[in-house]
């Protein structure tokens, strides 16, 4: 069912071993290519695009784009009162959590009168993409839309795939966790257009619409499949994205340490997600190798996903790999750069501190990912595809900017004066230090006083 990659005894250079480790045959950039007439066509054309898109891909044809606020009232009423429980703890732990990222504001003094003070702004409006099709991601609205608030945006905006069972709207769940954080700007639009909707913003085709459907957002966020990551790349630079969260990822390092069935259901619980989901244990333990196999295909044959599992695993994004050690485990989960990463090893905790490459770890036999995806307080918008090499989950700092404030008196410049001069005639730029200079010559417009 899942292939086997053997790393026992071979050195390889950083290169070599990203190119032997499993990854997805559809890459962001090739779904690039597919992804681009649709981002045009949408800025060109407005609403009526995202209607012929939404017939095409989903099946339905929106009345209603944006959704209506009753729509999402009667959401929230009819939610499953265990339902509303569960959702309700995870916003109160999320929320917790990143509460506590919001950064503290700074000042340094580097001489009397020369003083640099540090902001951080958040953004206008920001677009919280929350996937559809083959599940359903509440939770997903409450990691985009409390990370969002905690950093003080004004103005959020919501994106989901529009359903054909539920009259052209995103599925009636997603909606109820809208309305139970106070986000009643929704729409009834998914995958690449959805992005594009949010960057270029849209303009209205039918009386629902009004004149402007959308407008655009600063910042756009959230996970998707390939193409929505392959539309957040397309757009970045117009607006900011948080990273490309594509299809989901889990890694596992395990030694002999580890239970089997604990491995094995972890696999099997991000395989469920989506056919292109890869699921990868990295071991230095055939006997445990063997024992997770026999249990993937236990477990996966008994889960009611079977089939999405089943070509989940046997895809060329998951596999066991084999190494030495534990030590060239680490270095092959840095390599790989997970979106999950579960340590099950003897010595986990230590171990957690010396990885360099995660979009989130997990430590240890209780700390499933399941556990992450919905009240572990942590955020599960994470960088998926090696991206975590570069790029942090979502957060607060994903909606805020930094922005230095400048503060120097007459005598602190005059300190600098001649040393910015210097450097200015040395960059070739004498005009900068011109704009220098002219603060303490003699001009006709200040009556002689320099």
């Amino acid at each position: 069912m899942i292939q086997r990659i053997d790393l026992r005894g071979r050195t390889l250079s950083r290169r070599e071993l990203t190119d032997a480790l499993p990854r997805a045959e559809v890459r962001v950039e090739d779904a690039a290519e597919r992804v681009a007439p649709i981002i045009a066509q949408v800025r060109e054309h407005g609403a009526a695009t995202l209607r012929d898109l939404a017939e095409r891909f989903d099946g339905v044809r929106p009345e209603h784009l944006r959704v209506p606020t009753a729509a999402l009232a009667d959401a929230l009423e009819g939610l499953d009162p265990d339902v509303r429980a569960g959702l309700e703890e995870a916003i109160r732990r999320v929320r917790a959590v990143h509460a506590a990222q919001r950064p503290a504001e700074h000042t340094v003094e580097l001489a009397d009168g020369a003083r640099v003070r540090q902001r951080w702004v958040p953004v206008r409006r920001v677009g919280l993409y929350v996937p559809g099709g083959l599940a359903v991601y509440p939770s997903t609205v409450v990691m985009n839309a409390v990370a969002a608030q905690e950093a003080g945006v004004a103005e959020l905006v919501v994106t989901s795939p529009p359903q054909r069972e539920n009259a052209g709207l995103p599925h009636p769940t997603v909606l109820a966790a809208c309305a139970l954080l106070g986000v009643d700007e929704v729409y009834a639009v998914g995958g690449a257009q959805a992005v594009a909707m949010l960057a270029y913003g849209a303009r209205g085709t039918e009386p629902q619409d009004g004149g402007v459907l959308c407008e655009p957002v600063d910042v756009v966020t959230g996970p998707g499949n390939v193409y929505v990551a392959a539309a957040k790349r397309l757009v970045r630079g117009v607006v900011g994205i948080d990273a490309e969260a594509g299809p989901t990822e889990i890694a596992v390092l395990a030694d002999d340490t580890a239970d089997a069935d604990h491995v094995a259901a972890d696999l099997v619980s991000q395989a469920e997600h989506d056919p292109m989901a890869a699921a990868v244990l990295v071991t230095p333990s055939e006997a445990l190798a063997d024992a997770v196999e026999d249990r993937v295909a236990v477990r996966a044959g008994a889960t009611k996903h079977a089939e999405r599992v089943a070509e989940a695993l046997a895809g060329s994004q998951s596999a066991i790999v084999l190494v030495d050690d534990v030590e060239q485990g680490l270095e092959v989960v840095d390599a790989y750069g997970a979106e999950h990463l579960e340590l099950q090893t003897a010595d986990a905790s230590v171990l957690a501190d010396r990885v360099r490459s995660a979009g989130a770890i997990f430590v240890g036999p209780y700390a499933p990912v399941s556990l992450g995806d919905y009240m572990a307080g942590s955020n599960h918008v994470l960088p998926t595809g090696g991206a975590a090499h570069s790029s942090s989950g979502l957060g607060v700092h994903s909606f805020v900017r930094a922005v230095h404030v400048v503060e120097y008196s007459r005598d602190a410049l005059g300190e600098l004066a001649d040393r910015i001069v210097a450097v200015a005639d040395a960059e070739d730029l004498p005009a900068h230090g011109e704009a220098v200079r002219a603060r303490f010559e003699t001009t006709a417009t200040d009556g002689g006083h320099a």
